[in-house]
């Protein structure tokens, strides 16, 4: 349930008029290609994220720091480094490919001020989405790479809206300039400097014709572009570890969290969507390839690496078979992308899409999950200036698989003590599915 206002005035945001935030001094005049994988037609979103930050001390006034000024002077010098970020994408006629112009035109950014204090909200810990859209940069035109917004508390505390165009960054593309916004605030250099170089990862098309899955994908009797809830549920860590120890006890190898929960939703989805059991679900998981592709990516490479895996099974599959072995099927999954080979191949596949105007998105059925783990990204270390501490960070529902086909592993918020080791479970199902969802979660807690 979302947290209810401690206050007896009615919640409000007051925003002020958007500013463009530009570099300070000249930066390179030029027209950036992207990589095939950042033109994957699945990556054409918005990802936002929702930074908080509460006041060290509530009753000093930080110097007189204001925490807007100060980000958005660090904007405007992260900007040097990251100055494609101040330009705009523009999709090429003849083949549908993405450009990313660098004009310094400027990054949107918009001061809000909330009548309230963060403690009223329990610091964005399992707030309601209509509230927290109040905290990120409305619908950006899509052509814009990134925006920003901060919104200052009565508290002294402050959130920061992170909205980045997925076409641009991947989440860990996401966390460095948010890195390097946190550093600058601090007086500090770079730690990171950004590297484009998005030819590193461009395919050569494949002349043979692809291989085309017949299998039918299973049904849900809900529908999915409709009347569709977005809840966080967070599974403890005793949870995990005793499912852990469960899977373990059946003669499993070394697992991870990820592995264990990745196979726990899946399942939990397929019965909350009451998916058909003759038909095909698949599970989607991202594995990074930054420092597995030879030669590896250099650091501060900030554009999208990663490949999808895909686990499939029939609805009743995925039903019938011990956890163990489902668990066992995503941790072999893994394993592909540890062979250059695959990886230069896959890449291969999807510029031979690309090439043959093959590369639509995927339409939400419930059939797909799609696992994204925000969990090891480093979101909540990141400090601005002094006097305030990071206590939250949350992503928001955003259009990428439908939305419904997306589900977001988080970290667990510093906020509330019994939650440390606890992870986070962003998902978005119909109304109808959400009561049976959240049964299986609580079972497991």
């Amino acid at each position: 349930m979302a947290p209810q206002l401690n206050t007896t005035t009615e919640f409000s945001v007051v925003k002020n008029e958007v500013e463009l935030v530009k570099p300070p001094k000249p930066t390179p005049s030029e027209v950036l290609s992207l990589s095939t994988i950042d033109n994957e037609a699945n990556l054409e979103a918005f990802s936002k994220a929702i930074y908080v930050y509460q006041a060290e001390d509530e009753t000093k006034s930080h110097n007189n720091v204001d925490p807007a000024d100060m980000i958005r002077q660090a904007l405007s010098e992260a900007l040097v480094y990251y100055y494609p970020l101040a330009g705009r994408l523009k999709r090429l006629d003849h083949d549908g490919r993405l450009q990313l112009t660098c004009n310094a035109t400027g990054v949107p950014f918009l001061v809000a001020t909330a009548n309230c204090r963060l403690s009223s909200l329990s610091y964005l810990d399992d707030i309601d989405f209509e509230i927290a859209e109040n905290f990120v940069f409305p619908s950006p035109t899509s052509d814009c790479p990134f925006v920003l917004q901060v919104t200052k508390f009565a508290c002294g505390g402050f959130t920061i809206g992170f909205g980045i165009s997925h076409m641009v960054a991947d989440g860990f593309g996401a966390a460095q300039i948010f890195k390097a916004l946190a550093e600058l605030s601090k007086g500090k250099e770079l730690s990171v400097k950004p590297v484009w170089e998005r030819e590193r990862l461009v395919g050569t098309p494949i002349k043979e014709p692809l291989k085309v899955d017949k299998c039918p994908p299973a049904t849900s009797p809900y529908g999915m572009s409709s009347d569709i809830e977005d809840e966080i549920f967070y599974v403890k860590s005793e949870s995990i570890k005793r499912l852990k120890e469960e899977i373990l006890s059946s003669g499993s190898g070394n697992i991870t969290t990820f592995e264990i929960l990745a196979a726990f939703v899946w399942r939990a989805r397929l019965r909350a969507l009451k998916l058909n059991h003759d038909g095909k679900t698949c599970l989607y998981f991202a594995t990074g390839l930054r420092k597995l592709i030879q030669p590896p990516l250099p650091e501060g490479y900030y554009g999208n690496a990663f490949l999808t895996s895909a686990v499939e099974l029939t609805g009743k599959e995925l039903e019938e078979k011990p956890l163990s072995e489902i668990v066992n099927m995503i941790k072999e999954k893994k394993k592909d992308v540890l062979d250059n080979n695959y990886i230069r191949n896959t890449i291969d596949v999807l510029e031979t899409k690309l090439v043959n105007r093959d590369n639509e998105k995927i339409k939400a059925t419930g059939a797909l999950m799609a696992l994204t783990d925000w969990r090891n990204l480093g979101l909540v270390s990141d400090e601005f200036g002094s006097g305030w501490k990071i206590v939250n960070v949350t992503s928001l529902p955003w259009e990428c698989f439908g939305s419904v086909d997306l589900v977001t592993f988080l970290p667990a918020p510093k906020s509330d003590p019994s939650l440390k080791g606890a992870v986070g479970i962003l998902a978005s199902l119909p109304k109808q599915a959400m009561p049976k969802f959240k049964e299986e979660i609580d079972a497991l807690n």
